[in-house]
């Protein structure tokens, strides 16, 4: 039987009761967010495990993190894994509907695994599920709350798979805004990208491209991914 739990070097992970479990892209997206600038206030919409924040924290010293979580049960999981983590102090988890959310500051960072993609995967019951209890928002709608919530001169970190990102980009370029820096995901040597991480903002500049390739041609860990990991992964 599988781990309730997927343990870090500094922290751990419980996810027996959350639907998004600890993917590699959620990892790449924390690790290499985490390293493109300092940061103070981080908003993490939708954050499952906490596993986005918690990465971050650990990271960056100086940030406080609000973390919002519609799902009663994944909220609580997260709630408790920050709690056992070492920086309870930094982060606090809120079980709202983002669009409900009303804090008193605008964020430096906001960051986002947003589980849209999934809906191509789920049947038709599934989907009637999700739309009657609105789990999901559309891309305009995580657009308009990350704009509503970020300062002027902040950023936006998003992880989508590579078709979806390219709607995802339409909708930012067409808001006026910019993708700053593009991360392009390899799974390994012989295969195509398939997951992107962006950072956009409102401001306009040429966007900053950039790949990494998880496995290499013995399939093991690239050097680029252990080095960027290497401060998380247990056996790395």
């Amino acid at each position: 039987m599988a781990n309730s739990y997927f343990q870090f070097k500094q922290f751990k992970i419980e996810q027996g009761s959350a639907a998004m479990k600890v993917s590699t892209d959620a990892c790449i997206q924390g690790a290499w967010t985490a390293v493109q600038a300092a940061d103070h206030d981080v908003l993490d919409i939708g954050c499952g495990t906490g596993l986005l924040s918690l990465m971050l924290a650990q990271k960056q010293s100086e940030i406080q993190i609000d973390a919002v979580e519609l799902d009663a049960d994944a909220a609580l999981q997260a709630s408790q894994n920050v709690k056992h983590s070492p920086w309870s102090d930094r982060i606090n988890v809120f079980q709202e509907d983002i669009k409900d959310f009303r804090p008193e500051k605008k964020y430096d960072l906001i960051i986002c695994n947003p589980p849209f993609f999934q809906n191509s995967l789920l049947g038709p019951d599934e989907l009637r599920n999700q739309a009657r209890h609105n789990h999901t928002l559309s891309y305009q709608d995580l657009f308009d709350v990350i704009e509503k919530h970020l300062h002027p001169s902040g950023r936006a970190s998003i992880l989508l798979p590579s078709v979806e990102h390219t709607i995802w980009e339409t909708i930012v370029q067409q808001n006026g805004w910019s993708v700053y820096h593009k991360l392009l995901v390899y799974p390994s040597v012989n295969k195509t990208f398939n997951r992107v991480v962006s950072i956009i903002g409102s401001k306009q500049q040429e966007t900053i491209l950039e790949a990494l390739q998880i496995r290499d041609a013995e399939n093991n860990y690239s050097e680029t991914f252990t080095r960027l990991l290497g401060p998380y992964y247990l056996k790395l």
